[in-house]
């Protein structure tokens, strides 16, 4: 008989081992689970540092909804206690690698803020409120936030700089034009430039203001300074520009009244000046659509060619922008442009349009792709050769342009974030001379939303 029993544990020993190893594995996973519920309950409570203690101290698991929801409820303590900068740093972490994620991307909104960062809250709220995972009162409430956006974007500022190779600056197409000189089919002959390679390094700073008259109305001012400087300076560029005027705001949207002030020196030689004004219109239809219609009008005089191209030009850009998710958007743009002239050869009609997709990746990535199309009629003859005889005509243009553009949030230097942009320009004309295609790319340095 004892020998049968000191059998029986020998062999139950082994077995009650092999459970107190295996076991373990399954309290790992729900013993997070239940420290993660615990934890929100702290934090529901206002218990702070015991939630923070138990998230710190908690093993980490192999369940992503776990390791979510864990860095969430930190970033909830930091934001509670007042740190939102720590809270946007870990709200960031986590739309980096999950940016479909709307509540987090709301609660990033909310920190921004709190900020006063309003642009950038802007932007998260707009992509928050296409989210499937957001409660229909969450939306409701988002819808006004915006409203408060809207009401509190007093200023604004941004700024980048970076290096733009260029392959064809000069805009030339090259070759040989040649023209029957007389009855015996004799040619005279010229070449034309050839296109010319170019390394640029762009500049950009601009900001905004708005002095505040009431809850609805305020004064609105903005400056820009552009530049391209390549390392063959005739192809140069300098623009500055600055508008200001009344603004007045509503629940769903805004409109800005302003006068514009425009200075161009191309080449470091003095090239042109405008003066005009604007309409800027903008509404949000549903918490995923909104809209814009930009309607301005300039008084143009150059400094050289005065006689041939001082006149107006009359613009109008509508623009949709629609969210399809809390990751991707799209926008459409158009351009409706009357430019008229002393020399009618200079007059033209311009007609485009440009679809934009944007969309927030993993690991940190955003892409923007646009392709770009417009067309261009002239209204005035001008001589120009074709089949070698000379012709009188109106130039006919039809450009289309296709860009990419990558950034990575996780290279954030002190709010910016490098930025690649790859283009392809291509001009088809009726004149030859006038056509041309080039390759550009940029690489910058953005401010990060």
């Amino acid at each position: 008989m004892l020998r049968k029993l000191c059998l029986f544990l020998s062999l139950l020993v082994p077995t009650l081992a092999l459970a107190e190893k295996s076991a373990p594995v399954k309290n790992v996973v729900m013993s997070a689970t239940d420290l993660v519920k615990m934890a929100g309950d702290l934090v529901y409570a206002g218990e702070y540092t015991k939630a923070q203690d138990i998230l710190f101290k908690m093993p980490q698991t192999n369940s992503l909804p776990i390791e979510i929801e864990r860095w969430y409820l930190l970033a909830q303590i930091e934001q509670k206690k007042g740190n939102v900068d720590e809270a946007i740093k870990i709200y960031r972490k986590i739309l980096d690698d999950q940016p479909d994620l709307a509540k987090i991307r709301y609660e990033l909104a909310i920190c921004y803020m709190e900020k006063h960062q309003w642009y950038r809250a802007d932007y998260h709220l707009r992509l928050a409120m296409a989210g499937s995972d957001i409660p229909p009162e969450i939306k409701q409430r988002m819808m006004y936030l915006r409203y408060i956006v809207r009401q509190n974007k007093r200023w604004n500022i941004w700024f980048n700089f970076g290096a733009a190779p260029d392959t064809n600056v000069n805009q030339a197409t090259g070759g040989k034009e040649c023209v029957i000189t007389d009855i015996y089919g004799n040619m005279a002959c010229r070449n034309l430039p050839e296109p010319e390679r170019a390394v640029g390094y762009n500049f950009l700073l601009g900001g905004n203001y708005e002095f505040k008259l009431s809850d609805s109305w305020r004064w609105k001012s903005d400056a820009n300074i552009y530049t391209n400087i390549y390392d063959k300076h005739d192809f140069d560029d300098l623009y500055l520009s600055a508008s200001t005027g009344p603004r007045y705001v509503w629940e769903r949207g805004d409109i800005w009244l302003a006068g514009v002030a425009n200075r161009r020196w191309y080449g470091w030689d003095r090239y042109n000046w405008a003066l005009g004004g604007k309409l800027d219109v903008n509404y949000d239809w549903t918490r995923k659509l909104s809209s814009g219609l930009l309607f301005r009008i300039m008084d143009n005089k150059f400094d050289e060619y005065g006689q041939y191209m001082d006149g107006q030009t009359y613009t109008t850009m509508p623009h949709v922008s629609y969210s399809i998710d809390s990751t991707t958007y799209i926008v459409l743009r158009g351009t409706l442009e009357h430019e008229t002239a002393k020399y009618d050869a200079y007059a033209n009609n311009k007609y485009g349009f440009s679809v934009g997709i944007g969309s927030e990746l993993g690991y940190g990535f955003h892409v923007y792709l646009e392709p770009n199309f417009l067309w261009t009629r002239y209204q005035g003859d001008r001589i120009y050769i074709k089949d070698n005889v000379p012709v009188l005509g109106k130039e006919h243009d039809f450009l289309q342009r296709y860009s990419l553009s990558l950034s990575n949030n996780k290279f954030d230097f002190w709010g910016f974030v490098p930025t690649i942009t790859v283009s392809y320009t291509n001009k088809d004309s009726n004149i030859h001379t006038r056509e041309y295609e080039k390759i550009s790319a940029e690489f910058t340095f953005q401010q990060r939303f």
